[in-house]
């Protein structure tokens, strides 16, 4: 795993523009503290910061092609690179490395930008042809990696994160209304990046810069077909699906592990990783995150009806994995270094609050062990596992479904809004006009009932929206601290079979998740096989609400420059409380506060209404 950054320039002489090339390369030292490289011609310029991970000494980049026609930097991982190189091989072609990136360099050079279509894995990287003075920017089909760009008047910038592209000085720092709208609405509409004049390369696509401008292309979409499989054969069919793509996610030439929530889906890739790994004798490593008293004083939720920590204990016990819980405490939960570190890492104020802080510290307690981590993310959007697909109302609301779910919460990011921001951003018609367009790329069948067609509707807007959202935060905080974390449940071959099973499938035995439960239930302890569905742990320490607060309070004795987007006589009542009565959408609200006023303070944002 890496960071890419890059500038197209047709007309200016980039071998004059050395500084601005790395000022955009070391911001992601982050994502690359291994290695560190830049190339340089006329019009192209291309930097890399490298993670190790395949071919330690062989990987390094930016990689040429033996001729010196054609460079490439490259993040991500090509989980089939060794039958490529195999079937490259048998082409003609000659490898100097062990690496998967020289695999994908070599890939263009035979298939051009249907390379793409041939790899199987997570990646974004930018490929410059000096032979048609072409740059091909490739996103995989998921969008797991990120990667950005930015048109200037004579050709693009790009990076794998925004703040890579902001420290060139022809970027500007500017946020319009359609920016904000993006912030307070958990939408992810397509391209957009919130800051303006930036957009994301979308997922399955491959964007094309020459001096004719920029052209995009889909190699990859999610596609409606008829699913002929049984119950019984679709049950096997997924299973060896995730054997295969556990087995191949698991390849690595520094040390990895698994991570462990003690729910169906991390734990699903706990034990198939545990029965990979020990056919060759090896002990599957595993991590979890806990909070301080958080077992002993636990209290059920709507969400939430037992805590993590006993399942986790279950399953590391019947894997006989090598395990350690990492314990996190209200003070470092609420560290204002720690969210301007995950607030530094997202670019934006978009976070979960102390759910990005705990994943933050988590991967940071891992990357002392372990490089590669497996994760359970995006198995509820493959297999329908949140609670309201299940909820007939949610199923009829006329917007996304986790809005409809947390209709309240949301209605409330209203009221911590300054009026005249509310009147300007206009939020409730923004997410009306974004489900219309999101409804119009749904994939039908034919012969469809009018309630599979509805159940397509929500599984496609999970796949393509929501996903999206969790999976970018998975990969910030991750690089943040030098982690690749996979995610094989992204796979898209398991992506494409699941979302084409009808839901009587998905749900044959009355439960979320039937068939990722089924599927697995012989590596799992019955504990596991049998909980109901919880989300990633959020701490219920009373402290933790109580320092927010004051934090807030300090912001609003500073007067920062944050708060003149926020309604002050809410916020001025809120603080009034008493700490113990903090309920959960005043305290993610104390969250915004924060989030906005550190990014200010990291960005100086230009707030154009």
């Amino acid at each position: 795993m890496c960071g890419i950054s890059g500038w197209i320039d047709f007309q200016r002489d980039l071998t004059r523009e050395q500084p601005a090339i790395d000022a955009m390369c070391d911001t992601m030292s982050c994502r690359g503290p291994d290695a560190r490289g830049t190339w340089v011609a006329p019009h192209a310029a291309l930097g890399h910061r490298r993670l190790a991970i395949i071919d330690l000494p062989g990987g390094t980049q930016p990689m040429t092609s033996p001729d010196g026609d054609v460079v490439i930097v490259y993040s991500g991982e090509a989980y089939n690179f060794t039958e490529l190189r195999d079937e490259l091989r048998r082409r003609g072609h000659r490898f100097a490395t062990d690496s998967d990136t020289e695999v994908v360099l070599h890939g263009y050079l035979e298939w051009g930008a249907k390379v793409a279509e041939h790899l199987n894995g997570m990646f974004a990287f930018a490929v410059w042809d000096s032979r048609t003075e072409q740059l091909l920017l490739i996103r995989d089909r998921m969008g797991i990696k990120p990667l950005y760009y930015y048109p200037t008047e004579q050709g693009v910038l790009f990076g794998s994160e925004p703040k890579a592209i902001l420290a060139n000085p022809l970027a500007e720092k500017v946020v319009d209304a359609d920016g904000l709208r993006e912030l307070f609405t958990p939408v992810k509409t397509p391209r957009q990046a919130v800051w303006a004049g930036m957009s994301e390369v979308e997922p399955g696509t491959i964007l094309t810069v020459d001096r004719n401008g920029l052209r995009e292309h889909t190699y990859w979409q999610l596609d409606a077909v008829e699913h002929t499989d049984d119950q019984q054969a679709t049950v096997q069919h997924v299973r060896e699906l995730l054997d295969d793509i556990v087995a191949r996610q698991l390849i690595s030439d520094v040390p990895r592990c698994v991570l462990l929530s003690g729910g169906l889906d991390s734990s699903a890739i706990t034990a198939l990783a545990g029965l990979e790994l020990s056919r060759s004798g090896e002990q599957v490593r595993s991590f979890a995150v806990d909070f301080l008293g958080q077992a002993e004083n636990f209290v059920p939720d709507d969400l939430r009806a037992t805590p993590d920590t006993p399942y986790v204990h279950d399953v590391a016990q019947h894997v006989g994995s090598k395990h350690q819980d990492i314990v996190l405490s209200p003070d470092a939960l609420a560290d204002p270094a720690v969210r301007r570190a995950t607030v530094q890492a997202r670019d934006l104020p978009m976070g979960l609050g102390d759910m990005d802080q705990s994943l933050y510290l988590l991967f940071k307690a891992i990357r002392e062990h372990s490089t590669v981590a497996l994760s359970g993310e995006s198995a509820d959007e493959v297999f329908g596992g949140y609670q309201w697909f299940h909820d007939p109302e949610v199923r009829k609301a006329d917007t996304f479904p986790w809005l409809a779910a947390v209709r309240a919460h949301r209605d409330g990011e209203s009221q911590v809004l300054d009026p005249h921001v509310q009147d300007v951003l206009s939020l409730e018609s923004y997410v009306a006009d974004r489900y219309r367009e999101s409804l119009a790329a749904v994939p039908t069948l034919d012969g469809e009932s009018a309630f599979e067609r509805r159940m397509r509707e929500i599984s496609y807007l999970h796949l393509t929206r929501f996903v999206r959202i969790l999976l970018d935060r998975k990969d910030r905080m991750s690089m943040a601290v030098g982690l690749e974390v996979r995610v094989p449940f992204c796979d898209h071959r398991l992506v494409e079979y699941v979302f084409n099973a009808p839901w009587a499938l998905k749900n044959f035995d009355g439960r979320e998740k039937s068939l990722l439960r089924h599927a697995t239930a012989d590596a799992l302890p019955k504990s596991v096989v049998d909980r109901v569905k919880s989300p990633y742990p959020s701490t219920q320490d009373p402290k933790y609400a109580a320092a927010l607060q004051a934090q807030v309070s300090d912001l609003v004795a500073a007067g920062s420059e944050a708060l003149s987007l926020m309604n002050g006589p809410w916020l001025r009542e809120a603080l009034a409380k008493d700490p113990a009565t903090i309920d959960t959408p005043t305290r993610f609200h104390f969250e915004r506060a924060l989030d906005l006023a550190t990014w200010f303070d990291i960005h100086n944002p230009t707030i154009k209404l």
